[in-house]
């Protein structure tokens, strides 16, 4: 009998624990941190060994192979002794994937894989297909494979599952973007990072589809150097080389049986979300459903939490929570999407983050911005040099607490504007998780 080791007992490691121990592995799961009360349960409810707030080597080092959380680095102390001593580490998505037939659509990029996974799954739904959500959102693959294995999947992966992808095969592959994040996991160095989200091409052969941005200069790049077996579906501004475009105010997909919708329609807004949208819609009509219930989804999706949601509006001010923008590129997305005067919240734990992406934006559309993290001396540094100062005409808030965050929005933001929590940062300086950032966001602007 092989010895699997799951290490975290999150979603995934106990996902990946249930399905291994189904498949007549021994299994032990081993995390660093406290476990969930929900996880422990049905590590118990299983009958799966565990151990939490600590790695017992001789516990962990005898494993055949090993299912590695994708929020543990590679230079953790018992991660670095398994590769040392040769012990295959592999992803829970990897691991599950051995154990079903069916199709998976794959979705990665630096910005919008949430709401581009969560719009393909509301289309597949719509149509009747049997259907199941993994990644970073939804129950964890192994999870669904071990209860109720579906005939497709759609799952969003980040570039940290990537890392421990080998022989995982996306039938559908969608490529949004490719902006810096995470460089902090990467020894710095963007091309590290470029490689990792570049492994959902991995083992793809023609018959398979790579959906990708034609615009992005870091895909076209990469894409020219490294020629794709999977067949090209592209999307993006120019009409003669995409099979998805916008031309005069038509939303235009002609992958299979050419689609047009007005702009205008869409339910989610923003010129990112048109190329989120173009891309599930060439999804979508590659699984073969009908233009019909492609253009319900595309006018009736309610979007994402936590990515640019409407939170209320308070003495004539719109408060959105965008806490899912943790990431420099994905806040350039939300402030273009912005229409009003901004006021806007900036900060968390830096990544390595180059704010120089959002300083045009920043100038034309904020009047104020309010720094929420317990060291904002980089923040405080790039913006002065923009002019932003603490008494001028454009000016920066410095607050190390949400409750004081938004009561200096509260009390700078004038009628018409908007308060805009996008803050290009992690969240783990003062919030457990971005969802936990965004939550307690809300409940304070709704008991202003």
């Amino acid at each position: 009998m092989k010895r699997m080791v799951v290490l975290g007992a999150g979603e995934s490691g106990v996902g990946a624990a249930i399905l291994a121990k189904e498949k007549g592995y021994e299994v032990f799961v081993s995390d660093m941190g406290e476990i969930k009360p929900h996880y422990a349960a049905l590590l118990d409810q299983h009958g799966l060994p565990y151990e939490s707030g600590k790695h017992t080597a001789e516990l962990i080092l005898n494993a055949d192979e090993v299912v590695k959380s994708p929020g543990i680095p590679d230079s953790a102390p018992m991660v670095k002794a398994l590769i040392e001593q040769g012990t295959p580490i592999i992803s829970e998505i990897e691991f599950a994937a051995r154990y079903t037939h069916a199709k998976m659509i794959c979705i990665t990029g630096s910005n919008g894989k949430t709401t581009t996974t969560s719009l393909i799954f509301d289309m597949l739904r719509r149509a009747g297909l049997d259907v199941g959500l993994a990644g970073n959102i939804g129950n964890s693959l192994a999870l669904q494979v071990a209860q109720h294995d579906r005939q497709y999947y759609v799952i969003e992966l980040s570039s940290f599952q990537l890392d421990n992808m080998y022989d995982f095969r996306a039938d559908v592959a969608i490529l949004l973007n490719i902006t810096p994040d995470h460089l902090d996991r990467y020894n710095f160095e963007f091309q590290n990072y470029i490689d990792a989200k570049m492994r959902i091409i991995r083992n793809q052969r023609h018959e398979d589809a790579l959906i990708y941005w034609s615009g992005d200069p870091v895909l076209d790049r990469e894409i020219e150097k490294l020629r794709p077996t999977a067949t090209l579906y592209p999307f993006g501004e120019e009409v003669a080389q995409n099979v998805a475009y916008v031309e005069r105010g038509q939303m235009v997909v002609k992958a299979f049986t050419p689609l047009e919708l007005p702009v205008e329609l869409l339910s989610l807004k923003g010129k990112h979300n048109q190329y989120n949208s173009m891309a599930a819609a060439i999804t979508a009509q590659l699984l073969h459903i009908k233009n019909d219930v492609i253009r319900e989804s595309l006018t009736k999706f309610e979007g994402v939490e936590h990515r640019l949601q409407y939170v209320a509006t308070v003495r004539g001010v719109r408060w959105i929570n965008d806490s899912k923008a943790t990431n420099v590129n994905s806040c350039w997305y939300a402030l273009e999407a912005m229409t009003t005067s901004i006021v806007l919240i900036l900060g968390g734990k830096d990544k390595g983050n180059d704010y120089s992406e959002i300083d045009e934006l920043v100038k034309q559309k904020c009047h104020t911005l309010v720094f929420m993290g317990l060291h904002n001396e980089k923040l405080i540094e790039h913006f002065s040099a923009l002019g932003y100062s603490p008494d001028g005409e454009r000016r920066y808030i410095d607050t190390h607490t949400l409750a004081d965050a938004v009561q200096a929005c509260y009390d700078v933001a004038r009628d018409g504007d908007t308060v805009l929590l996008s803050p290009c940062c992690a969240s783990f300086d003062l919030f457990k998780s971005y969802e936990d950032r965004g939550e307690q966001f809300m409940k304070a602007v709704k008991n202003l």
